[in-house]
């Protein structure tokens, strides 16, 4: 019996913490900061966690 594989690009974006929620990096992190304020920017480098109506998927995709 062949075993699941995990979605390459799920498992590049997202992350499962220990108590199962969903992490993902935010967008609006890659370039051109000169026009956004640096608070604007630190926010964006948090996690934030996935929207509830994606988070099944998300997880089903991971294999998990």
């Amino acid at each position: 019996m062949p075993k699941n594989k995990t979605h390459s690009g799920t498992k590049k974006r997202f992350k499962l913490t220990g108590s199962g929620r969903v992490r993902h990096e935010q967008a609006n992190r890659g370039h051109l900061f000169e026009k956004k304020s640096s608070k604007r920017t630190r926010s964006l480098a948090l996690d934030a966690d996935a929207s509830k109506a994606d988070v099944k998927r998300v997880k089903r995709l991971l294999g998990k």
